[in-house]
């Protein structure tokens, strides 16, 4: 088994164009399932602040 703590020092490799745009592509896809869930879910910090908000009133 190999030390990967070797590598740290070794100079960067270029990644192919075709990686980069599939991650950047899953990011994207994983923000707007993360932004559209959040749209679809209670902010539960809100809820509770504005019900003891309510209830002081």
């Amino acid at each position: 088994m190999e030390n990967p703590f070797k590598q740290i020092n070794m100079p960067l490799q270029e990644v192919p164009q075709e990686l980069k745009a599939r991650v950047m592509s899953d990011i994207a896809m994983a923000k707007l399932v993360m932004e559209i869930a959040e749209l679809f879910s209670y902010n539960l910090s809100y809820v509770i602040e504005h019900t003891m908000k309510n209830r002081k009133s």
